[in-house]
């Protein structure tokens, strides 16, 4: 008689796949760097997503591995923003005009985009439309920002030039769960700046909030999403903490381990339940979304197959071919370096660093993206796109979904979907589904 064995289980956080392949798959492309006017050439350009990256805060999380520094001394913003504009210049010419280019969502990102003064977010905002051409009061504009830096006189910049959601990253309104984060603030200034927020009349707020901090407890999590609630933001972020290399924390020497991830997947879904009871829609194992909130995102872009500029020295550019960045780092030093050598560039033509996407890396890229959207994904889409179905493409690993009880088994045939529990280990699911190769580059990758 065989016994079924049944699947290990993954640990459920390994890691937060917002973009495949990681850009820590990423190398320099050798002394031959593509031209950019060679790459969009037969791209189609007439749905694009722009991105500005600004790489600067006031101070840098314990929990945080963003290409950011703290502080800009000797003018270094101004001297930031006049290569961000010769870097949009090229890229713009690069696009050309030989196809329709137009840009149906955009986005400023960091880092804090709101560290730079209010008359600096207004050439931010002028380099996106003048330079690139992108209608900032046309298209939804997300901006980020943090309690202390949304200031009255930034937030009306922002809603005058067509900001339709600002996210601000709060991570826990218990002072004591702050400073375990490493993160100096205050309840009352971060309430404050919710009010200013909601002052300015942006449509959509976005809320940042972290779950499994140290000595936190369901009551202090559940006190914080209420506090969240109070605001009636249109989104909330519910983000598990990692503790990476290089940050504050992993200096400490946090880990994780079997007791943490229970503690994680516990607070995870009681803020999922308590969100779910007060009319909130999961939009993914993050993202929830009041109902009847108006959507951030853009009806006509789609991030599994649209392209992105990004435009700053930790932006991302995504071509069908070709995902390209400039060189990524977590460590200060090697941080404060990267931006130097961005703002005495004069020549933007070419991609620096990046990796070429080949066929199976775009399919593992299409499902990732999709199937980690609580809604799942149509597999005609899918078939439509590449001419064979997921199954064909990916046995080995849907098998094992199934067998974990990650999928929906009650969903649709049409519609590859998880189920409550899939979406509770996203964070696992994901990297399940890396190729090899870039396993292997993300195995090499040195942080620095």
């Amino acid at each position: 008689m065989n016994t079924v064995v049944p699947p290990t289980v993954p640990r459920p956080y390994q890691s937060y796949v917002y973009a495949y392949p990681h850009k820590t798959a990423y190398r320099p492309l050798g002394d031959n760097r593509p031209a950019l006017r060679e790459l969009w050439a037969d791209e189609p350009k007439d749905a694009l997503s722009l991105y500005l990256h600004i790489p600067f805060c006031e101070v840098r999380c314990g929990f945080c591995n963003l290409f950011t520094r703290i502080g800009a001394p000797d003018e270094l913003t101004g001297r930031y923003l006049d290569a961000l504009d010769r870097q949009a210049a090229a890229v713009r010419e690069a696009l050309g005009d030989g196809s329709p280019v137009r840009f149906a969502a955009a986005a400023f990102g960091g880092g804090t985009p709101t560290f730079l003064t209010a008359g600096e977010l207004e050439r931010l905002c002028d380099i996106a439309e003048k330079r690139m051409g992108a209608d900032l009061t046309a298209v939804p504009l997300s901006v980020e920002t943090s309690p202390s830096t949304a200031t009255a006189d930034r937030l009306a910049v922002l809603a005058g030039r067509g900001t339709t959601r600002v996210s601000i990253g709060v991570q826990s309104f218990v002072d004591a769960e702050a400073r375990a984060a490493v993160r100096p603030q205050r309840r009352a200034d971060v309430e404050a700046a919710l009010g200013r927020i909601r002052d300015a009349r942006i449509p959509v707020l976005n809320i940042d909030l972290i779950y499994g901090i140290d000595g936190q407890t369901e009551r202090s999590w559940l006190s914080s999403l209420d506090a969240a609630l109070g605001w009636e933001p249109e989104e909330l972020y519910l983000y598990p903490l990692y503790v990476r290399p290089l940050t504050a924390l992993g200096r400490l020497g946090a880990d994780a381990d079997a007791a943490w991830d229970e503690q994680r997947l516990r607070l995870y879904r009681t803020g999922r339940d308590h969100l779910l009871a007060r009319g909130y829609e999961q939009v993914s194992m993050r993202m929830f979304r009041r109902a009847g909130a108006p959507p951030a995102a853009s009806g006509d872009h789609a991030c599994q197959t649209d392209g992105m500029i990004g435009l700053g020295c930790g932006a991302r550019s995504y071509t069908s071919s070709l995902h390209y960045s400039f060189d990524y780092a977590v460590g200060m030093g090697e941080i404060r370096r990267i931006i130097d050598d961005f703002t005495t560039t004069a020549d933007f033509s070419r991609a620096a660093v990046g990796r070429w996407v080949d066929g199976d890396e775009a399919r593992r890229r299409h499902l990732l993206q999709s199937l980690l959207q609580a809604e799942g994904m149509e597999v005609a889409d899918y078939r439509e796109r590449f001419g064979t179905a997921p199954a064909d493409d990916f046995p080995v690993e849907l098998e094992r979904f199934a067998a974990l009880g990650w999928l929906d088994t009650a969903a649709d045939p049409g519609l590859l979907r998880l189920s409550e529990q899939g979406l509770a280990h996203s964070d696992a699911l994901g990297p399940e589904l890396f190729s090899p190769a870039v396993r292997a580059a993300m195995a090499a990758y040195e942080p620095k």
